[in-house]
């Protein structure tokens, strides 16, 4: 079974080792040229366990498709977690994308390839989906302490988290050669400087805070 914080079962049980067969096949050859008779081969198991467990190979995708989202939601759970500030947060959480792009490539890659609903149809779109929601949620947080200036929350977490995400999308495809930790504090920068509040700005919200409590 693949995940991002904790090692699989050993022995794994047969369910996750056809979840791990099917993504690492999906990332490498593209989930049309996947069939479950790859999987079966890779995983080790029987054609009928694929059909007991999952009923073919779309349901291992969205098995996958949904196991590796609640990774995702954790991974916002760690990058908040002991972060005070809304910069905080943002940095943390694509401090450990950054990571687990290099330490663990195929979730990673099976998360932020851009067709999900080429072969999920029936799916919704993964940017609408909780953990990219709660990323809309704390820049919004910002905005409201007064650290982010007023923009439209998508624009906003589109110049912080869109960004790192495309910083993952480039290193996958091999057109970034390094690996994504050492630009961090180049991507961050350049992405926080494009939202943040003006000292002018800072100093006025303030000033009108103190008023409103007055």
């Amino acid at each position: 079974m693949p995940y991002l914080n904790k090692l699989p079962l050993d022995p794994e049980p047969i369910d996750c080792r056809i979840l791990t067969a099917g993504l690492e096949l999906f990332v490498d050859k593209g989930y049309h040229n996947v069939s479950v008779h790859d999987v079966q081969k890779k995983a080790n198991v029987s054609i009928g366990s694929i059909y007991k467990h999952f009923g073919g190979k779309e349901g291992i995708a969205k098995k996958l498709y949904y196991h590796l989202l609640n990774e995702m939601d954790e991974l916002v759970d760690r990058g908040i977690k002991n972060q005070t500030t809304t910069q905080e947060k943002c940095e943390e959480i694509i401090r450990l994308m950054f990571n687990y792009t290099e330490s663990h490539r195929t979730i990673i890659a099976f998360v932020f390839q851009p067709n999900h609903r080429d072969f999920l149809p029936d799916e919704p779109p993964i940017c609408s989906s909780s953990p990219f929601q709660r990323m809309r949620d704390i820049i919004r947080e910002g905005m409201d302490n007064g650290e982010i200036r007023e923009m439209t929350t998508e624009v906003a977490a589109s110049a912080i988290f869109g960004v790192a995400i495309r910083m993952v999308q480039l290193r996958l495809d091999g057109i970034v050669a390094n690996p994504l930790p050492g630009y961090l504090d180049e991507v961050f920068d350049a992405a926080w400087s494009g939202i943040l509040v003006e000292e002018n700005e800072s100093s006025n919200a303030l000033i009108e805070a103190v008023r409103a409590a007055s």
